[in-house]
């Protein structure tokens, strides 16, 4: 996929550069940014052919060590997922949540991490979630429960 991107704008006069945030540009449903932002991050998983691809052709480099975002703790991740339950239930009245809806939280709400979205928020998923926390239930820490409970979260 990374092959179908453009080259960079050195090799291409007059051109648009290559996007490097999510959401700049978006081409047949994918998200040009975001891909870019993904090979660089994700540069140690890559064969070392698709590193020489996207070094010659788009003149990509590995993300350094400060551009990477830090990784979050199970405890952030489940304070965001919280936190998307919380404002759905305050905009629906219930935690009746399809298993495909996905929450974008709002950026105050927002941890940093690795599921930006493209204004800076988070996205959640958090039908598939909740869907994976009844089936843990019985392995859940007695507060998590306590906090869904109060939710009205049907187990």
């Amino acid at each position: 996929m990374a092959a179908l991107l453009p080259p960079r704008p050195e090799s291409r006069p007059g051109r648009r550069p290559l996007p490097e945030a999510a959401g700049d540009v978006v081409a047949q449903g994918e998200d040009l940014g975001r891909r870019v932002t993904a090979q660089r991050y994700g540069w140690e998983q890559l064969l070392p052919a698709q590193q020489r691809i996207l070094e010659n052709t788009l003149k990509l480099t590995p993300a350094k060590e400060d551009e990477r975002p830090e990784k979050q703790t199970q405890d952030a991740k489940c304070a965001a997922n919280l936190a998307a339950a919380r404002q759905f239930h305050a905009h629906e009245g219930h935690l009746r949540v399809p298993r495909k809806h996905v929450e974008q939280l709002a950026t105050e709400d927002a941890p940093t991490g690795r599921q930006g979205g493209a204004d800076g928020g988070v996205v959640v998923k958090l039908g598939m979630w909740l869907d994976n926390v009844r089936n843990r239930a019985a392995k859940l820490p007695e507060q998590r429960r306590t906090d869904l409970d109060q939710l009205g979260m049907r187990w």
